[in-house]
């Protein structure tokens, strides 16, 4: 439902003075977000234009700003709004950014990122930096180079940072040198497809020892078999490149495990100023003699994209970091620590080191300034859709703004119930008063920190707590109230009350939060609404939202207005019915006949061949002393009888045994692509089809029509990875269903879908080298996946995708991901949903 606030325009009628105006310590007003003054009429409404860069990093020049991400991304915007692409990926020759890519980046390559080990194929380009270094000296004498520091991998520890000049920002940019190796051994060592001989004489540190630098390479760096001792050293990715306060040129980096190092750089070389000897720190940290000082991290914990910027209000440098993975389910989140060094020590809130004192639960380090989290839009709230919020936000970088005092939080997200779709996100960060960052609720949408009303702060609030730690699971908003007698009411109680012009200061549940009040874009009441975002002493985040004000019986009515099933003239799966709406208003639900659809949504349909049955659903809602009532008729249809469409056995061949439709074809390695080769072997009946990793089949178009399905297949998969699919059909790259052996959801097997992100998670991951039975049915909007005859998902709602004649169908390859290898045998397509005890058949045929 989309309900529009009218915008008021606030007349100012009294010029205050300088002298008249409250007094805020020095750096309070403009350093610290923007000018306050009285509070003015809300601006337009904002314009976005989005685009997808992972692992983002900023840097300005002139009146445009410009991203580098992983994968050669690049945008620029002139806003931090509307951004545009201006690279091209991995395309070679002809690369914006690096030209011949392959011939460029050789140095780099020749120890990681290119068709080597886990980039075999193609390239793992990842995470740059890029800067203005005026004191660069370029091949020809001159002085002044962009500087693109950049990241070549091939596994999780073999991995190589390099850097390229440009005297243009948008390049393309001339290889330099390759000048931190990670992942090297002792000895004479192999990674799984790769030619690269892993031994540490094959990196720069050879040349280091010969001319001296280095007196040869350090024990520590190499397990008791020789390999490489990443639990201690890093993954040498995720470069960030700055400034200190003096002038001096430092390099941060590392991934994971081993844990976050600097470097001090060589500001006309660009290269590093190696330490040379082993050492510690006056705090007992780490000094290695080539990979630099250790300020975070250790002991196989999570910690990558390290991103430094020396505050000069505070005088501190502030270090962001994100722990855990950047997938959908793994809980990326950004936490920061600060320290008057650029080399440390690194601190938290609570004077917590961010180098860990040993193999420790990581989660209570360092201030998490946000995690998976949705605003979550309930019944009865203005707008569409499930709310506003982020899945795995991370790998950030920050900008600061001398002119106008904004600083910037920009960093990649993906989104509740949309899969690996990310995009960039921009967030303004504040300056509580104890000098620590707090970061805005919403993207900056030209938003300016200043004066608030006290009265303005009144009023209910979606409330979110980050806390510290993190997983897949998101933080869902709940409610509470700033009272106008400074106490807060709701799911968590406490008091509140503003400081100064804007500064916020909440105490629940007797830990004290300080922040700022800052009125945002909320996109999803496309309104302009008063916000906080604060931190405890303990590193915990809170937000909040203010909603709407609305009377008990506006509260009713906007629920009863909203409150929606869906199309009940032909229902066919379980209907979700709503108990809470807005504000945690009550709906409760009846029937006219449970034994049709029950108060609890649970569908019984007819048999095939039966009439279609009826029934009244009644919902009653309460908020306070009102109450409102609706209803809905429901229609329930009966069962439809599946019948099997088309039969491929691979008997040695990819014909349909039933003649309906014609042979698949052998594809490369996408859907699109030419090529490929298909064998047999002995399969699970007969013989089966040997998909080798590289090769996929094209099924017939139309092979499905409609919402009432089935599919029914064999597998035996050689190897897993993640995405992969074994049956996928497609109306367009937006509009898909693929069956996936190990998906998002945890790596679960799971049917996912593409056109609303549905995922119907098995629950469970099929292995490897054994057989297993997988069929899902899709009747209408209930889809049903069944893993050896066994039902292990049931939902609602799934999408319809297959609404035109000449759908696309694959076998183990799709337009993005790895190909599936192994063996498939007896697939099987029906018109309509099997049965359970059809399906139990089919998986016991095999036995």
């Amino acid at each position: 439902m989309r309900r529009r606030r009218p915008l008021f325009m606030m007349l100012v009628c009294l010029l205050l003075t300088a002298l008249a105006a409250p007094v805020h310590a020095a750096g309070e007003n403009a350093d610290r977000g923007g000018k306050p003054g009285q509070p003015t009429r809300d601006p337009q409404p904002p314009a976005f234009a989005e685009v997808s860069v992972h692992d983002p990093s900023i840097v300005r020049h002139g009146g445009t700003y410009y991203v580098f991400g992983s994968h050669i991304e690049a945008a620029k915007s002139t806003d931090l709004m509307n951004w545009t692409r201006f690279t091209n990926g991995y395309t070679t020759p002809g690369n914006t950014l690096y030209g011949d890519l392959s011939a460029n980046l050789a140095g780099s390559f020749a120890w990681a990122g290119e068709n080597d080990a886990d980039s075999l194929g193609g390239f793992a380009v990842w995470a740059p930096d890029v800067f203005w270094n005026e004191h660069f000296v370029n091949e020809d004498g001159t002085k002044g180079a962009w500087l693109i520091y950049y990241s070549a991998s091939s596994t999780y520890i073999r991995s190589a940072i390099g850097f390229a000049a440009s005297k243009h920002i948008e390049g393309p940019y001339t290889y330099v040198d390759t000048i931190v190796y990670s992942g090297f051994t002792r000895d004479e060592a192999y990674d799984a497809n790769s030619r690269v001989n892993k031994k540490w004489t094959n990196t720069n540190l050879s040349a280091l020892v010969e001319n001296g630098v280095l007196d040869g390479p350090n024990p520590d760096w190499f397990n008791a078999n020789g390999s490489y001792n990443n639990t201690q050293y890093p993954n040498a990715i995720d470069a960030n490149v700055f400034y200190d306060k003096d002038g001096r040129l430092w390099m941060t980096y590392g991934s994971w495990s081993g844990g976050i190092f600097i470097l001090e750089l060589d500001k006309q070389t660009g290269r590093p100023i190696y330490p040379g000897e082993d050492g510690t720190t006056p705090d007992g940290r780490m000094i290695d003699r080539y990979f630099g000082t250790k300020i975070a991290g250790g002991y196989t914990k999570s910690g990558e994209g390290p991103y430094i910027v020396y505050d000069r209000e505070t005088d501190y440098y502030y270090l962001y970091m994100s722990y855990g993975w950047l997938g959908s389910d793994g809980g990326y989140n950004i936490r920061v620590f600060r320290s008057r060094r650029p080399d440390g020590p690194y601190v938290d809130t609570l004077g917590q080191n961010a180098v860990l004192p040993g193999n420790v639960d990581h989660t209570p380090y360092g201030i998490k300034l946000m995690g998976n989290f949705l605003f979550e839009r309930r019944i009865g709230e203005p707008g569409e859709g499930i709310g506003y919020g982020y899945v795995s936000p991370g790998h950030n970088s920050v900008y600061y703004d001398k002119e106008t005092g904004k600083r910037f939080l920009v960093f990649h997200a993906r989104f509740p119930g949309k899969g690996e779709i990310h995009e960039v996100r921009v967030h303004q960060l504040f300056l509580n008063k104890k000098g620590w960052p707090v970061a805005a609720p919403y993207r900056y949408a030209g938003e300016k920190l200043e004066k608030v009303n006290r009265q303005d702060l009144i009023g209910e609030y979606r409330f979110i707590n980050h806390g510290k730690a993190y997983s897949e699971a998101i933080e869902r908003s709940g409610y509470i109230r700033l009272n106008p007698n400074n106490t807060i009411s709701g799911d968590v109680q406490g008091s509140w009350k503003k400081t100064g012009h804007f500064d916020a200061e909440l105490t629940i549940d007797g830990k004290t939060y300080y922040g700022v009040f800052v009125k945002q874009w909320d996109p999803v009441s496309e309104a302009w609404v008063m916000t906080f975002t604060a931190i405890s002493d303990e590193g915990v985040a809170i937000w909040g939202s203010k909603l709407e004000d609305r009377t008990e019986a506006q509260i009713v009515q906007d629920i009863a207005a909203d409150l929606a099933l869906g199309d009940t003239s032909g229902v066919t799966g379980n209907l979700n019915l709503p108990t809470e709406g807005t504000r945690r208003a009550r709906i409760a639900w009846t029937t006219s006949d449970p034994g049709v659809v029950t108060e609890t949504g649970v569908v019984t349909r007819p048999p095939a061949g039966a009439e279609p049955v009826s029934a009244v659903l009644t919902a009653t809602i309460t908020y306070g002393p009102e109450r409102a009532v609706k209803t809905f008729p429901i229609t329930v249809l009966p069962r439809r009888p599946a019948t099997l469409a088309a039969h491929y056995a691979f008997e040695g061949n990819l014909d349909d045994a039933t003649e309906s439709f014609a042979s698949g074809t052998p594809i490369g390695d996408r859907i699109d692509s030419v090529g490929g080769t298909i064998g047999y072997a002995e399969g699970k009946i007969g013989r089966a089809a040997v998909f080798d990793g590289a090769s996929g089949v094209r099924l017939p178009n139309g092979l499905i029509q409609g919402d009432a399905y089935s599919v029914s297949v064999w597998l035996k998969p050689e190897q897993l990875t993640m995405y992969t699919t074994t049956f996928f059909g497609a109306r367009n790259p937006d509009n898909w269903v693929s069956l996936v052996p190990r998906g998002p959801a945890g790596g679960q097997t799971m049917v996912w879908s593409g056109s609303a992100w549905y995922d119907g998670a098995a629950g469970l991951t099929i292995p490897t080298g054994e057989w297993s039975h997988l069929a899902f049915t899709v009747d209408g909007g209930e889809l049903v996946v069944y893993v050896n005859g066994e039902e292990r998902f049931r939902g609602a709602n799934f999408p319809h995708v297959f609404t035109v004649p000449d759908a696309v169908f694959a076998l183990g390859v799709n337009w993005w991901d790895p190909p599936y290898q192994g063996l498939m045998d007896e697939l099987r397509i029906y018109e309509g949903a099997l049965q359970p005890y059809e399906v139990a058949a089919l998986a016991g045929a095999g036995g």
